[in-house]
């Protein structure tokens, strides 16, 4: 029997129990949110326990900190006693950014640790979450870690490298295609289509590119010249955002929030 905590159930901590609730992996859900209104109404959705930070340190076999990184120290101090009196097993889940493996075995202590850096849309079972344990983390735990957080979306074992080089497409990425639809939406208002439909238009051919991309593996300049007839309307617009510096745009924003966050 596995029991699963949550400490914290904001965005992310309440997609990846989602996806923990939907792998049918996890026997017992156990939710601690500052705002207790918050994991109760989690708890409905994912057939959870509401409890405290303090039950899910003593009790989970898999406890996720989902906190906000500067709130690390303090529930150290208030959890910290009761995972090091623990005789049993458990694996300790980050979902805190900037907070490497080693800097948490630092302050926790030398226990198996999984770093995970998931992403919005997990919340809707299309998101990334790349993650890396630590050599305390043994085949058989990282293996059912996998199966738990499976229905998020794309789940993918890597290093902490590869984490910090992706940070700006998969979790920066949501803020920037969704400005990049609402400025679709705008464009489309301004010729006459009702925002209603431009918002849903756009967002289903955001969704339907990235498929025939992932589907096809097609590289993405070869969609785009696909769509792009001579003497076309595509590529006017084309030159219209190249004029723009559209994808210069894109990379700085990027790099960016790589030279933010290191």
């Amino acid at each position: 029997m596995t029991t699963v905590g949550f400490i914290g159930t904001g965005n992310m901590g309440g997609a990846l129990a989602k996806a923990a609730y939907r792998s049918g992996k996890a026997d017992v859900i156990l939710l601690a949110n500052r705002t207790r209104a918050k994991a109760e109404k989690l708890a409905e959705l994912v057939n959870g326990k509401v409890c405290d930070n303090k039950e899910i340190a003593a009790k989970a076999d898999y406890v996720f900190l989902g906190v906000e990184p500067q709130g690390l120290g303090e529930l150290l101090e208030e959890i910290l006693p009761i995972l090091k009196e623990r005789k049993d097993r458990y694996v300790i889940v980050s979902m805190m950014a900037g907070n490497t493996l080693a800097r948490l075995a630092e302050k926790i202590g030398d226990v198996p640790i999984i770093r995970i850096t998931p992403n919005m849309p997990a919340a809707v079972g299309s998101g990334i979450s790349l993650y890396a344990p630590n050599e305390r983390v043994t085949a058989e735990e990282d293996a059912y870690f996998y199966q738990l957080m499976e229905p998020s979306g794309l789940v993918e074992k890597t290093d902490e490298q590869t984490m910090a080089f992706a940070g700006g497409v998969k979790g920066c990425g949501p803020a920037f295609t969704a400005m990049f639809v609402e400025a679709l939406a705008d464009g489309a208002v301004a010729v006459g289509l009702p925002r209603e439909k431009a918002y849903r238009y756009a967002a289903q051919m955001i969704k339907g590119t990235a498929e025939m991309l992932l589907k096809t593996q097609q590289h993405p300049g070869t969609l785009k010249d696909s769509v792009c007839s001579p003497g076309g309307s595509t590529i006017q617009g084309v030159r219209a955002l190249e004029k723009s510096g559209f994808r210069a745009a894109v990379i700085d924003a990027v790099i960016a929030t790589f030279e933010k966050k290191f």
